[in-house]
């Protein structure tokens, strides 16, 4: 009788601490890799029962825990960190309520792995804002990928939500999900020697420390807060791949972006210009360094110009620089950057050349000389 008094108080206890907001700090939400087990009493082989079994989290429809090296039929279900993992089967969501600054920026970086249908569909969302991420595309050779999602806090406290959406014949098939991170975002800024805000994609999402495969940055609407603001992700259904200087070569600073997706994705960002004034647009272009080899090239677009640079990969980290000088024809000019090449590793792994380093200045002459309009 005691012990059962006890298992309830313990169960009472989760559920509160479940549904109370949680102070934001950058990286790892609470019990965002789930090693913190839910009770066993609520749990049916691997299915979670109780609405908030999982300290921290919330969830409903069906939800599985599932351990590091759990087979379904002959597949291995690798766990990318820790040994516990989530399964979202038949219009399951799992959810957090998170305290934040109100009209702050924040970024959530998690990782995702399909284990049945090809087209798998996450929806994200902090109300008001919601996206549809695809994760039917594997980036990796193991099979987990890290992908990121932004949002503006419309408030103090926010309900962060995962759901996959449709019904399957076998209910339990889904994705799995784990390592949940956030990292707030500061407001870009451009500065006198460059009109484009984040040029060096310094500011981006969370990037775990031991996950070797950068981060995802997926497609997105226009009015979308970006995980790399204000830079944007233009394309249907793939993503670009945000990489950091620990695990990858980054020609300038700890961060870069690398075109894993060909001409299929574009990285694109807006900014105010002057009709009929000279302008010049600079960026570098190579390799990360990670064994991605053969003939890249990087195709610029700014205003009515566009150049492309190639770059012959040995996989092993290099850049080269692109120049683009053009005279502006509206008042607003789109920046994009587009892979022209289908890159692939060893293993399989889509991969692609790195941009970085991108700047964007106003040019006039003067007395027969180009000079800077700082």
């Amino acid at each position: 009788m005691a012990g059962n008094v006890r298992r309830a108080a313990v169960f009472l206890a989760v559920c509160l601490a479940a549904q109370v907001a949680t102070a934001i700090q950058d990286g790892l939400l609470p019990n965002g890799n789930f090693e913190q087990a839910p009770p066993k009493s609520q749990l049916n082989g691997t299915r979670v029962m109780g609405r908030y079994a999982i300290p921290h989290w919330e969830i409903s429809g069906y939800v599985e825990y599932i351990g590091s090296g759990q087979k379904q039929g002959d597949m291995l279900l690798p766990v990318p960190e820790g040994a516990w993992a989530v399964r979202l089967g038949n219009n399951a969501s799992i959810q957090q309520r998170i305290q934040v600054m109100r009209g702050a920026a924040y970024s959530i970086t998690f990782s995702a792995a399909r284990t049945c249908a090809q087209a798998e569909q996450l929806n994200v969302t902090v109300a008001p804002e919601s996206d549809i991420l695809p994760i039917q595309t594997v980036y990796t050779s193991s099979g987990w990928d890290s992908y990121s999602w932004a949002f503006e806090a419309k408030s103090s406290v926010v309900s962060f939500v995962v759901h996959k959406p449709g019904v399957s014949e076998d209910p339990a098939c889904g994705p799995l999900i784990d390592l949940f991170a956030i990292k707030t975002l500061p407001a870009p800024k451009s500065t006198k020697n460059n009109m484009l805000k984040n040029g060096d994609f310094e500011d981006g999402p969370y990037i775990f420390r031991d996950t070797k495969w950068g981060v995802l940055v997926p497609p997105m609407d226009e009015d979308d807060y970006s995980p790399l603001h204000p830079w944007m992700v233009m394309s249907s259904t793939k993503s670009v791949k945000y990489v950091d200087a620990p695990h990858h070569v980054v020609p300038r600073g700890a961060r870069a972006v690398e075109l894993v997706s060909g001409m299929e994705t574009a990285l694109v960002q807006d900014v105010a210009t002057v009709p009929g004034r000279a302008y010049r647009l600079e960026f570098s272009a190579g390799d990360a360094g990670d064994g991605c080899a053969g003939a890249m090239a990087v195709q610029a677009y700014a205003g009515p110009g566009s150049v492309r640079v190639p770059y012959q990969s040995k996989g092993k980290g290099g850049h080269t620089r692109g120049v683009l000088d053009f005279t502006a024809n509206a008042n607003e000019t789109r920046v994009v950057f587009v892979s022209m090449s289908y890159n692939m590793k060893g293993d399989g792994s889509l991969c692609g050349p790195v941009v970085d380093d991108v700047s964007l200045v106003c040019t006039t002459r003067k007395h027969g000389a180009r000079r800077l309009l700082l």
